[in-house]
């Protein structure tokens, strides 16, 4: 019989056919198993060589008999094998002591993989290192050299839920001889009663089936996990049609639960009295953990899980909630737990909802496609929200209302159909260094008297704004990299008043910062950089106060104060724009002061359309066109401001401009000082004009002008030039020490184009010359009339704003005092005009 299981096994084993050479003494075996289960008499007979007989005294060597040789040595490994498969993991124990060759044949993995598969069905050894803690492993991948072996010490003394099985264990006790630490009932019921009653360890493992309408009540801490092959939480199904799955009452408080499907899925699936029942349902002063568990329920009135009352506090890890027909997980009443790697998806209502002061932590989960909201916070909810994934809701991926206050930390809030967070109704709570990207409306919503701290996030990206604060809105904004986005990167409107500073505010595709309807609110010490249109926008009522903000870069102006937008711009940086670096335009009247505005490739400050402002104290300097701009009835206030090395003029005032100039320096500029002109009339008092590559004040065009007390000295072309027709107040002005250019220019018999090329228009007298026929556009200067043009038919215009035509060479003739000729467009009389923003309102 031996030979014939030989010669079987030989042709299935994988082991190659081999035989031991004699050993000249037996080999002790191990002193003892880590099986549980293993008797003592047993471990005596076999385990301890101590024990055996002596002579004089001392441990003797015993001569090997043939058949102990035989079987220890020269029987093949094929053979042994075979024999060990026949037996139980007890009796396998027991084979190992008896000599160091069975000791390595009885823990061949094939043998324990068997016995395992067959007791618990798990193809991948379940670790049950200690209480509390399951997980499957990969034998390929285990350090040690026998996970199946392990793991069934590890699992061995449980009860076994098996239908069907129990019978047959029972009617069968020699077959199953050693195996009384195992216990096998039909039910779950009766295991939890039969588990209770015996003071066993709690360990119940329910294996492959469909569980129905059992009555599975936990008040003590008993330890439930699926035991199938595969994927173990498919096979393993346990439902209810009438009540609760699973209800964790107190005296739960180690319980664990894991690898099973759980479903609550009643007849009538919206009846009212399903209101209190849940798939899990765990109450006050308890706290089980549910691992690796598929939770569903198509009840339309009550959440998957629900997690209530002071003192509960559960660990959920691993777990599935979805497809559920309301809320996936409902914490509320002062529970807390933890919460951790579970996919929450496609869920009726929120994924998962906070009420009432529970306060859980919330880490690492998945919480996608929802068809309501990712996450909502309500009546005082709470909650520590970490690295989780939330995208794909249908609403906000994170609501807070009504004075709730969770705290949301390094999560991705993503691809939302509607908003990323959304805060209302006095909601609070702290959103730090998140993620909130690709949302379809603002990245950040905060209303209704909100006040949330939103620092250190990446908000970008965003189909909308990045964050929307309207409706009485409060809220600190900070450290936060806004970028990207469609609209602008802060909106704030609506009577909000928000703090918002240390923030970098672009490459938006819209503006940076948008203050309108009554908007108000601290900004300040934030970069706003490289937006497509303003870097910020005040209008419509707002008062915002704007301090030490970096503002530059941006494709058209850096702040812009339209349609009564007022509010206070202090100790900025405002640089480098394509148009104005401020614009003031419809009744906008805002206070700016101390600021720099400079190296914009469009003017410094323009006022126009009825603009006002109190501009004082700042440093406007390297601007491409006019330092300061007013035009079109505007009226603003300029003192105590420093307007220099500006390429083009210091201030233009034209088109029906007006304005109070006191106490300014304007110098360097290479332009005219002060340019007045086109039926404009400014006030001009104590200013200091000086140093400019031009004239000192040019007054022109119609406009008249109230000079007092000012100081004209130093400029190349003179110090006050008045054009034909002007009359102008003047009273204790100093114009003195200027270099009178234009002067010594005509006294010598130089055509001025000579002192202004292309790019200045020096006043003096100008002709015409009919003989060559020149047009409106053109103009002559006196030396080349008398010179270049000497008995032809020419005309006196009068006495303006000029350069020389024939200066140029874009006459006919040839002009014989400038020599080599300067190809150029037709003369301008003012400088050129500042491009006006034509920026539209967007809500």
């Amino acid at each position: 019989m031996v030979a014939e299981e030989s010669g079987q096994g030989a042709q299935n084993s994988p082991y190659q056919l081999r035989r031991k050479s004699l050993l000249p003494k037996r080999t002790a075996c191990p002193t003892k198993t880590n099986m549980e289960g293993a008797s003592t008499s047993t471990t005596e007979n076999f385990g301890h060589r101590a024990k055996r007989a002596r002579v004089s005294g001392k441990s003797q060597d015993l001569p090997v008999t043939p058949a102990e040789q035989y079987l220890q040595v020269k029987l093949p490994d094929e053979v042994v094998l075979k024999i060990f498969s026949y037996l139980l993991e007890q009796d396998l124990c027991r084979a190992a002591c008896v000599c160091k060759r069975f000791s390595e044949l009885a823990n061949d993995p094939i043998l324990w993989k068997r016995l395992y598969m067959e007791v618990f069905e798990y193809t991948r050894p379940m670790m049950h290192p200690e209480s509390g803690k399951f997980y499957q492993i990969n034998p390929e991948e285990y350090e040690q050299p026998n996970p199946w072996k392990e793991s069934f010490q590890q699992l061995y003394k449980g009860a076994h839920v098996k239908p069907g099985f129990a019978e047959h264990f029972y009617s069968n006790p020699a077959r199953y001889k050693g195996r009384e630490n195992m216990l096998y009932y039909d039910t779950i019921e009766d295991a939890l009663g039969g588990v209770q009653e015996a003071h066993f360890d709690g360990l119940i493992f329910v294996h492959s089936g469909i569980y129905t309408d059992e009555w599975i009540y936990i008040e003590s801490p008993i330890t439930m996990i699926g035991a199938a092959p595969g994927k173990v939480a498919d096979k393993v199904i346990i439902e209810n049609t009438r009540d609760s799955t699973f209800v964790f009452m107190e005296g739960s408080e180690d319980a664990y639960v894991g690898y099973m499907t759980i479903k609550f899925n009643p007849d009538d699936k919206s009846a009212q009295h399903h209101n209190a029942h849940h798939c899990l349902e765990i109450t006050v002063n308890c706290s089980p953990i549910i691992d690796h568990c598929i939770i569903r329920s198509t009840c339309t009135v009550g959440s998957a899980v629900c997690v209530s009352g002071q003192g509960a506090s559960p660990t959920i890890k691993h777990c599935n909630i979805s497809d559920c027909e309301n809320v996936g997980l409902y914490i509320t009443d002062h529970a807390q737990g933890i919460y951790e790697d579970n996919e929450i998806s496609n869920n009726a209502l929120a994924g998962i909802w906070v009420k009432n002061h529970g306060n859980p932590i919330i880490r690492r989960n998945h919480i996608h496609h929802g068809r309501d909201v990712g996450v909502f916070t309500f009546d005082h909810g709470m909650g520590y929200f970490e690295s989780c994934n939330i995208h794909r809701n249908r609403i906000a991926g994170f609501e807070v209302k009504a004075y709730a206050n969770p705290t949301v930390v390094r999560c991705e809030i993503h691809h939302g159909q509607t908003g990323g967070i959304y805060v209302h109704e006095k909601g609070r709570g702290q959103f730090i260094e998140n993620k909130i990207y690709a949302n379809n409306f603002a990245g950040v919503w905060i209303t209704s008297n909100s006040d949330p701290t939103i620092r250190g996030n990446a908000i970008f990206n965003g189909n909308q704004g990045g964050v929307y604060i309207f409706g009485d809105g409060r809220g600190l904004i900070e450290g936060n990299d806004i970028y990207g986005n469609a609209l602008a990167g802060i909106q704030i409107r609506t009577n909000s008043c928000p703090i918002v500073r240390h923030n970098k505010i672009h490459d938006g595709q819209h503006g940076g910062i948008y203050v309108h309807e009554k908007g108000q609110g601290v900004i300040e010490e934030n970069e706003v950089y490289s937006n497509t249109l303003a870097g910020v926008w005040v209008t419509t009522g707002s008062t915002p106060v704007l301090r030490r903000n970096r503002i530059h870069s941006g494709k058209q102006v850096g702040v812009y104060f339209y349609d009564n937008g007022h509010g206070v711009l202090e100790d900025n940086d405002i640089y480098n724009h394509m148009y104005s670096g401020v614009q003031i335009r419809t009744g906008s009247n805002p206070k700016i002061r101390r600021n720099k505005i400079w190296g914009g490739q469009n003017g410094g400050i323009l006022v126009y359309n009825s603009g006002l402002g109190f501009i004082e104290d700042n440093e406007i300097f390297d601007n491409a066109m006019a330092g300061v701009w007013i035009k079109t009835d505007s009226n603003p206030t300029l003192r105590r401001n420093k307007i220099h090395d500006g390429r083009d003029g210091g201030i233009c005032i034209f088109n029906g401009g007006r304005g109070l100039l006191e106490e300014n320096d304007i110098f360097r500029n290479a332009q005219a000082g002060v340019l007045i002109s086109t039926n404009s009339h400014p006030v001009l008092r104590k200013n200091r004009i000086f140093d400019g590559f031009a004239a000192g004040i040019e007054i022109t065009n119609h406009a008249t002008a109230t000079l007092e007390g000012n100081q004209i000295f130093n400029n190349r072309f003179g110090g006050l030039f008045l054009a034909s027709g002007v009359n102008v107040t003047m009273k204790d002005n100093k114009i003195m020490n200027n270099q009178d250019a234009i002067e010594k220019a005509v006294s010598r018999g130089q055509c001025l184009y000579k002192i202004s090329s292309y790019t200045s228009y020096p006043m003096h007298d100008f002709y015409r010359c009919h003989t060559c026929n020149t047009t409106d556009r053109n103009a002559i200067c006196v030396n080349c009339i008398k010179k270049c043009h000497q008995g032809h038919d020419v005309e006196f215009i009068r006495h303006d704003r000029f350069f020389c035509d024939c200066g140029a060479g874009t006459l006919s003739n040839p002009c014989t005092l400038a020599g080599e000729p300067t190809h150029d467009t037709d003369t301008l009389y003012d400088s050129a005009p500042p491009i006006e923003s034509n920026t539209l309102q967007h809500n």
